[in-house]
C-alpha cells in the first residue's frame, strides 16, 4: 500500500475550501488538488472494507477517489468537516460499483448453461427461473385454511363425522378411500357414509362462512 500524506488540519481545510470557492481559477484548481491528495488516506481506509469483494485494491481506491472529488465539489463547509461528508460519498461510490458488478454478473450467469435435459438440450439458469414458481402468499393462506379446517373439525364434528372425512379425503396421512371402502371399514352402508359426509361438509361450510 502506498504512503499517503497526512490529513489537513481543520484550519488548513477551511482555507483550501475558501480558495476553492472564492479564489482565482488557478487557486481553486490548486486547492482542489490539495484537498484530494490530503484525503487519499481516508479513501484507502474506506476501501479496505471492501477488500474481500474480489476487487483490486488500486481499483477500489480509484473509484473511491471519484466519490472524494464529488464530495469536494458539493461540500458545504457550514455543515461540519469535509472528511465526515466525504466518507458517505466515497462509501456510496464503492457500493454502486459493487452492486453494478453483482448485477452484471448475475445477468450474465442467467444465460450460462447449467447442464442438459434427457434429450440432450441445453438448460440455462434463466429457463429454470422462468418456470412457474410457487406462490408463497398463496401457500401461506392455504396452510392457514387447513389449520382452521382441522380446528373446526375438532370443535364441531362428531367422532364418526371426523373419521369419515379423514378417510374420505386422505387427511392426517391416511390414504384416500371411496365411500364404499369406508362403509366396509366401519360396517355401515355406502349411502350412510354419503349422508354423514354431506352433513359434516355442510357443518364445516357454515362455520367457515360465519368466521
Amino acid at each position: 500500500m502506498k504512503t499517503f500524506q497526512k490529513p489537513l488540519t481543520s484550519g488548513e481545510e477551511a482555507e483550501y475550501i475558501r480558495l476553492l470557492r472564492e479564489g482565482t481559477p488557478e487557486e481553486a484548481e490548486q486547492a482542489k488538488e490539495i484537498l484530494t491528495v490530503r484525503n487519499l488516506r481516508l479513501v484507502a481506509h474506506i476501501a479496505k472494507k471492501y477488500q474481500n469483494a474480489e476487487e483490486d485494491m488500486e481499483d477500489l481506491i480509484s473509484i473511491g477517489c471519484i466519490g472524494l472529488i464529488k464530495a469536494i465539489d458539493t461540500f458545504d463547509d457550514k455543515k461540519g468537516r469535509l472528511a465526515t461528508y466525504a466518507c458517505r460519498c466515497i462509501d456510496n461510490e464503492l457500493l454502486m460499483l459493487l452492486r453494478g458488478k453483482k448485477k452484471t454478473s448475475r445477468e450474465v450467469s442467467l444465460f450460462e448453461s447449467i447442464g442438459q435435459d434427457k434429450e440432450g438440450n441445453e438448460i440455462r439458469l434463466v429457463d429454470v427461473i422462468e418456470e412457474k414458481q410457487p406462490d408463497i402468499i398463496e401457500n401461506m393462506e392455504l396452510a392457514g385454511r387447513i389449520k382452521k379446517l382441522f380446528l373446526l373439525m375438532n370443535e364441531n364434528l362428531t367422532d364418526r363425522e371426523r373419521e369419515i372425512l379423514i378417510l374420505r379425503y386422505g387427511l392426517l396421512g391416511k390414504q384416500e378411500a371411496t365411500q364404499s371402502e369406508i362403509g366396509a371399514m366401519l360396517g355401515i352402508s355406502r349411502s350412510y357414509v354419503s349422508r354423514i359426509e354431506k352433513k359434516a361438509l355442510q357443518k364445516l361450510r357454515c362455520k367457515f362462512e360465519q368466521e
